[in-house]
């Protein structure tokens, strides 16, 4: 598994984002919400991911540009815990909800612990 996040990862399809916000669950700890929805993907990828930060909370666009970085970094970094440890397919959307700018060493605690809990609520729906 390697730590590249590639063109095909990407989530960019617009009926599947709208049937992410529409259907799918969640999983969060603030300042960071993850919205995740398992689904089929044509291409071949295990997961399509993406980020996004709020407009209304951060006005400047380099801001927001910056977080979105800071947040697919730290996906990037941990995606050999999601892919490692779940079954399917998936498509994730990963929300700053917070109104500071973040510093990367608290995103990554965050990431881990949202991850953690991904995968105990994933694990149990899958037993019962």
């Amino acid at each position: 598994m390697s730590f590249t996040f590639p063109k095909k990862e990407k989530l960019k399809s617009k009926k599947l984002i709208e049937q992410l916000f529409a259907e799918g669950k969640s999983v969060s700890n603030y300042p960071v919400k993850l919205i995740y929805l398992k689904t089929a993907h044509d291409d071949g990828s295990k997961i399509k991911t993406g980020v996004t930060a709020s407009k209304r909370n951060f006005k400047s666009a380099v801001k927001r540009n910056r977080i979105k970085r800071l947040m697919r970094e730290c996906y990037r970094l941990n995606k050999p815990l999601i892919f490692n440890n779940i079954e399917g397919d998936y498509a994730f959307m990963f929300l700053y909800l917070g109104k500071d700018m973040p510093t990367y060493e608290h995103l990554e605690t965050c990431f881990k612990l949202i991850i953690k809990k991904l995968l105990t609520k994933e694990n149990h729906e899958n037993v019962d």
